[in-house]
């Protein structure tokens, strides 16, 4: 398997496993209650929806523009992003992982707003003790943790890239 389709694995393995935990959710956990508390009330298992963007960005738009918005302008980008992947040399093997944790994340939420009436389950909260204002975390899910550790790892490498010693002369 080459080098550039090897990490689509990360993308089919978040997809997967963003699924498999929001259908154990959907049929375990009552809409709107907390299954679990963990670490003195730090981390909540709960179950919401959001039929928005990250901190429910988007919420009050009428339906039609939320379905351009959020999920067809997301499936030109993740396009472009996949052929990104495949076509680029520059990317660095750091980067194209990153990219397709990225994918899996943004393909498991976009699943979730195509097939799913309430659209995206959301069930993991996290108390942060007022940092930013909040109390807990907005509410997320494995998609959303995805997309964010991917693209955190992302921009660090693109600050601090790695030096290539290929052909150095060493």
């Amino acid at each position: 398997m080459s080098r550039k389709v090897l990490p689509f694995l990360l993308t089919l393995f978040i997809v997967a496993l963003d699924q498999l935990t929001k259908m154990w959710i959907v049929l375990k956990v009552p809409l709107g209650t907390i299954y679990h508390s963990f670490l003195n009330d730090i981390i909540w298992i709960v179950h919401v929806r959001n039929s928005a963007i990250g901190f429910s960005i988007g919420r009050n738009l009428p339906v039609q523009v939320k379905h351009v918005l959020f999920i067809i302008l997301p499936l030109i980008l993740l396009a472009l992003l996949v052929i990104y992947v495949l076509r680029s040399k520059e990317i660095s093997s750091l980067q194209r992982w990153a990219v397709c944790g990225i994918l899996g994340g943004g393909i498991g939420n976009i699943i979730d707003r195509v097939f799913r009436d309430d659209w995206v389950v959301d069930f993991m909260s996290v108390k942060v003790f007022g940092l930013f204002g909040f109390d807990r975390w907005p509410t997320f899910n494995i998609a959303d943790a995805s997309v964010v550790i991917c693209a955190i790892l992302l921009m660090i490498s693109l600050l601090f890239p790695q030096k290539s010693i290929e052909g150095d002369g060493k």
